[in-house]
C-alpha cells in the first residue's frame, strides 16, 4: 500500500521593515473575486487558486533533497532550536531563486499590500501524517530577530499538495473558535493552489 501523501505548504512571512532590496518589476497581481474573508479577529482570508498546478509542482521539485527538521526561534536568544512542539520538516528557497519564485513573491506582495522587500525567504514545509506545529504566535518574542527586519506582521500559507484529511490552521483564541474543528473530524480544507493569509495577532496551530 502506498504511504499517505504528505501535506506540503509554502509559507511567506512579511516583516515590518525591509530585509532585502527588490529589483525588477511586473508579475504582481491578485484577483479580489477569488478572496473570501474567514475572520475579523484575527484578520484571516482565503484565496482560491492562488498558485497554479505547475507552480505547485515546481516548488515541490525545488525543495526535494533539502528538507530538514523544522526549528523554532528561541524566545530569549532568537536562535533556531529544535522543539517537540514543531515536528514538520522544511527548507528555505533563495529570494528570487528563479522566475516562478519571483512571480510568487510579487503576488504575495500584491495581495498583502506590503512591499516585496519586506518578506522573508519562502519556506517549503512538509507535514507527514501525525506531524504538527502546536499553538504558537507567528511573531518574534526576542530582540535579536526584531533588529534584523522588525516584527512579523503577516503570514501567507500556500498549499502545494492535496491530502484527504487534515491540513488546517486553527486559531484557538479567535472569535468564533468554538466553530473550528479540533478533533479527528477536521474538514479536508487542504487543496493544492489554495492560499490563506492571517495577520499576526493571535495564537495559531497547524496539524496534519
Amino acid at each position: 500500500m502506498a504511504p499517505p501523501l504528505a501535506l506540503l505548504l509554502l509559507a511567506a512571512i512579511v516583516l515590518s521593515r525591509a530585509v532585502s532590496h527588490a529589483h525588477g518589476g511586473g508579475g504582481g497581481f491578485y484577483d479580489p473575486a477569488s478572496v473570501t474573508q474567514l475572520s475579523s479577529r484575527p484578520r484571516a482570508f482565503l484565496y482560491s487558486g492562488f498558485l497554479s498546478d505547475t507552480e505547485c509542482d515546481h516548488l515541490v521539485s525545488l525543495a526535494k533533497g533539502s528538507m530538514e527538521k523544522s526549528m523554532v526561534a528561541d524566545n530569549d536568544s532568537g536562535k533556531s532550536v529544535a522543539s517537540q512542539a514543531r515536528t514538520s520538516s522544511g527548507t528555505f528557497l533563495a529570494k528570487r531563486e528563479d522566475e516562478i519564485v519571483s512571480a510568487i513573491e510579487k503576488r504575495v506582495a500584491a495581495w498583502t499590500f506590503l512591499p516585496e522587500e519586506n518578506a522573508e525567504s519562502l519556506q517549503v514545509l512538509r507535514y507527514e501524517t501525525g506531524q504538527k506545529y502546536d499553538a504558537h504566535f507567528d511573531y518574534f518574542h526576542d530582540r535579536n530577530n526584531l533588529k534584523l527586519g522588525g516584527q512579523r506582521v503577516a503570514t501567507v500559507l500556500m498549499y502545494l499538495t492535496d491530502v484527504k484529511k487534515g491540513g488546517e490552521a486553527v486559531f484557538p483564541d479567535a472569535e468564533g473558535s468554538h466553530l473550528q474543528y479540533k478533533d479527528e473530524t477536521w474538514s479536508d480544507c487542504s487543496r493544492s493552489g489554495l492560499a490563506g493569509i492571517f495577520f499576526s495577532e493571535l495564537i495559531c496551530l497547524y496539524r496534519h
